[in-house]
C-alpha cells in the first residue's frame, strides 16, 4: 500500500507523542507521583473504589503503555491513537479539578498555568487522532 502525503510528518508527530506519553507516565510513577495526587478529584476515589495514589500510578502506567504501543505496534496504530485520545478525555476532569481548587502540581504552579492547561487538552486529542491516521 503506498504511503499517503504527510506520512513522514505524521510519523514524527506520533514519535513525539509517544515520547511525551512515556515521559509523563514515568513522572507519574516516580518523581511527580506525590504532586499528581492533588489533581485527582475526591469523587474519582469513590467511583473507582481506590485511593488517589493508585489512580496516579494506574494513569502513569497507562501513559507508558500507550506511548510504547504507538511505536511498537504499528498495525494497531489507529486503535491506540483512539485510546490515547480517549485517555486525554478521561483525565480532563482532573485538570478541571486542579484549576478549580487552585492546587499546584508538577509544572503547574500558577492559576494561569492551570487555566491554560485546560485548553491544551483539545490539541492533545487532535494530535493523538491525526498522528495515528495513515
Amino acid at each position: 500500500m503506498p504511503r499517503r502525503r504527510g506520512a513522514p510528518v505524521r510519523s514524527v508527530a506520533r514519535g513525539a507523542l509517544a515520547a511525551l506519553l512515556i515521559a509523563a507516565g514515568v513522572s507519574h510513577v516516580t518523581w511527580g507521583r506525590r504532586g499528581y495526587r492533588i489533581v485527582v478529584p475526591d469523587w474519582a476515589t469513590r467511583v473507582l473504589h481506590t485511593d488517589k495514589d493508585a489512580i496516579v500510578v494506574a494513569s502513569g502506567a497507562a501513559e507508558v503503555l500507550l506511548g510504547v504501543g504507538l511505536v511498537a505496534l504499528p498495525r494497531e496504530r489507529g486503535r491506540i491513537g483512539a485510546a490515547v485520545a480517549a485517555f486525554f478525555v478521561a483525565v480532563f476532569p482532573g485538570n478541571v479539578h486542579q484549576w478549580r481548587t487552585g492546587r499546584s502540581a508538577p509544572g503547574l504552579s500558577t492559576d494561569r498555568a492551570r487555566f491554560v492547561r485546560l485548553f491544551l487538552q483539545v490539541p492533545l486529542i487532535a494530535w493523538a487522532w491525526w498522528s495515528t491516521r495513515e
